[in-house]
Order: C-alpha cells, then structure tokens, then sequence
C-alpha cells in the first residue's frame, strides 16, 4: 500500500459525484459554454478524464500525445464509461505499487517533444490537484447553470467511508 492509494480513491469518489451532478443537466446546459478553461461542463470534464489519462499512461511508461476531442464524449455516460476504464487500469497499477515506489523517479516525453523526469509520487500529487482544480471548475459552472452541486470535500469522502472503509 502507497500513501496514495487512499487519495486516489477519493479522486474517484469525487469524479462520481460530479459525473453524477453533471448527468442530471440537459444536452444544452452540459455544452453551454460559461467562459470557463474549457468552456462547458462536458469540455472541463473530458480535459480531466484525459489527464487522468495521460498521467497513467505516463505512470506505465507511455508518452503518448493524443489528446481527447470533447465531441467525442457527447454525454455524461460516454465520459463515465471511458473514466471507469481509466479507474480500472489505476487501481491495478496501484495494486502493483509497493511502498516507496512513489520515490521512484521516471521521465516523460511531453506533446512538444520535451523530455522531464520525476518523481511518481509527485506525479501523482500533480494529477491529484489538477482533477481537484478542475472538478471545482465543474462545480461553479452547475452552480451557473443553477443545478444540484456535490461536495466533494475530502473530510466528507471520510466520513462517506465511515467504518466501513468504503465510500
């Protein structure tokens, strides 16, 4: 066990709950853009399932340099289905992880070519804030469109798993 494998549970926790927000607008209201990073709820939320993404295959020593066209994901269930794969292949990679392997440094090529190299742990951490930021954008752009909003904070993802370990 990492001292990651309870964080990246909670970023799963609070994916649902936003996915599950978001999958209560309309078609229009999902693709409004309010002028946020990415415009809509659906493009904010398909550019954080991408670096989701990217930093795992990153993590299982990909550089790859696709990037994920919103049009793609027309709805909520295409972006859950595609992010529960990208959960499924993480938990796995987690499971495989011993302790102080997040001290283990590893290089990365970049879209424009570069290379850059860290540590997993803080690769880790750097995905971690990224969907927090962003899932905090989705949030204030439901709170625009006037529709139900999650919270999402962590204290409350513990509370959610209570005794049973679960949330």
């Amino acid at each position: 066990m990492t001292p990651f494998d309870d964080l990246m549970d909670y970023d799963r926790w609070a994916n649902a709950l936003v996915l599950e927000a978001a999958s209560r607008l309309t078609a229009e209201q999902l693709l409004r853009p309010l002028g946020s990073s990415f415009g809509s709820v659906r493009d904010t939320l398909v550019h954080t399932l991408w670096a989701e993404w990217l930093w795992l295959e990153r993590w299982e020593g990909r550089s790859p340099r696709d990037v994920f066209d919103p049009a793609s994901y027309p709805d909520v269930p295409a972006i859950g289905d595609r992010w529960a794969d990208v959960e499924a292949r993480r938990s796995a990679l987690l499971a495989r992880l011993v302790p102080g392997m997040e001290r283990r440094r590893q290089s990365y090529v970049n879209a424009r070519g570069e290379r850059w190299e860290y540590t997993l742990g803080e690769m880790m951490q750097h995905l971690l804030m990224h969907s927090a930021y962003h899932r905090g954008q989705v949030v204030t752009m439901l709170r625009q469109l006037e529709a139900a909003v999650p919270t999402t904070d962590y204290l409350v993802y513990v509370d959610a798993k209570g005794a049973s370990g679960e949330a």
